[in-house]
């Protein structure tokens, strides 16, 4: 098989996988070909959010594994390829220096073993790292239940690690992924937790969750994500919609993946990391599925209309977090002008706050941004679906490496 046709199959086979991400790491990577410093990595994301400034591939797509939801399971009657160490090395190094790309994302279906996969993918690097010397960013997949002599070797050589919890619940797992074991997830995570520094892991470790195989509701998957960020300081949690490549009666039936509920996890995620929310400000059992017409810190703010609306001249910046339309740069950017001149609306908008969302919860110097009287949720509501504009059904594809 041509290595262009290998390069075709295992890209394709490798979309799915969302949790590539690029920042983080202060590598020191003098005389050597590329840079993982954050102007030498470029951060572009697809239409669907996948980043995509990676060359990013598996190892092969052959798996001993029988997952439901998994194209490359290995009940599949599909199109099978495997590259060679050096192959994925010649690869990496002449898309780098047509500046195709700024790294390297590797993972692999589980060929024979966890530990004879382990061991191939650290062969695989270790040769563009020490043959090479490729200093670029590279992200690897961690195999579950291979040795911690090989996670060691690995983590030494990467810039991020990943391990895929894959489902919310463990129930979920059993269900649809019987060869798998979320225990032998949490060990490495734990490992590298225990372990992480400038030379093992140094831009950290993230993990990804498929949402929508499973009958879990958004409430059950940021429980999980919450208690993953704080027990092992993960850097990302990845939502990876589902998306219906195989048929079986115990995977559900969707026509196409729920990109707009991914979209509002991934809005919840960034409450949780940045703006100081908890899971339980924005669902609780009673109710355990976000709002699709609005963005999660809006319903949250409609479902608290007696906190607002919030003056932009007095509110702490843990205040002003809350108010949809002002995100962490606006929200320091308006304590620090505030001190200098009285702001009024049109500064607001200067600064970067979303003003035909923010307008509806504040007040600055006193003032309403339209009649006091139309504050009532009704109102607000009505206005705030308006403005999200939910597209239409739209058909999403990953980029591809060669014209047609």
């Amino acid at each position: 098989m041509e290595l262009k046709e290998k390069l075709c199959i295992l890209a394709d086979s490798a979309k799915y996988d969302a949790s590539c991400s690029s920042s983080g790491s202060k590598r020191n990577t003098n005389s050597k070909i590329g840079n993982v410093a954050a102007s030498g990595i470029c951060h572009s994301f697809a239409s669907d959010g996948r980043c995509i400034s990676l060359l990013k591939i598996l190892l092969t797509n052959c798996c001993i594994f029988d997952c439901k939801y998994c194209l490359n399971r290995k009940s599949n009657t599909i199109k099978r390829a495997i590259f060679t160490p050096e192959e994925i090395c010649e690869i990496t190094l002449n898309f780098y220096r047509r500046n195709y790309i700024e790294g390297l994302f590797l993972s692999s279906g589980i060929l024979k073993s966890p530990d004879y996969t382990m061991e191939l993918l650290i062969k695989t690097i270790r040769l563009l790292r020490n043959k090479y010397h490729f200093g670029g960013y590279i992200h690897a997949k961690a195999i579950p239940g291979a040795s911690e002599k090989l996670l060691k070797e690995l983590g030494a050589l990467v810039d991020r690690l990943s391990a895929n919890i894959e489902l919310p619940t463990e129930n979920g797992l059993k269900l649809l992924a019987p060869n798998k074991d979320s225990s032998k997830v949490h060990k490495i995570m734990n490992y590298v937790k225990n372990n992480r520094n400038q030379k093992f892991v140094p831009a950290g470790q993230s993990t990804q969750m498929i949402i929508g195989a499973t009958k879990e509701s958004d409430w059950d998957i940021m429980t999980k994500s919450s208690h993953l960020y704080n027990e092992y300081n993960l850097k990302r949690v990845f939502y990876s919609a589902y998306v219906p490549v195989n048929k079986d009666t115990y995977l559900p039936s969707l026509e196409k993946p729920p990109l707009i509920r991914e979209n509002r996890l991934y809005q919840a995620d960034f409450l949780l990391r940045f703006y100081h929310f908890k899971v339980n400000d924005l669902l609780s059992p009673d109710n355990p599925n976000f709002n699709i017409l609005v963005d999660p810190k809006a319903d949250w703010a409609l479902r608290h209309l007696k906190e607002f609306p919030k003056e932009i001249l007095t509110s702490s910046y843990y205040d002003l977090l809350k108010i949809p339309g002002i995100g962490v740069k606006s929200a320091k950017r308006i304590i620090q002008s505030r001190r200098v001149f009285k702001l009024c609306f049109n500064d607001l908008k200067k600064m970067g706050v979303v003003l035909k969302r923010a307008k509806y919860f504040i007040t600055c110097g006193g003032k309403y941004f339209i009649d006091s009287n139309l504050f009532k949720k009704d109102f607000i509501e009505k206005n705030l679906m308006l403005e999200e504009k939910i597209p239409e059904k739209k058909e999403f594809e990953q980029l591809r490496l060669f014209n047609e």
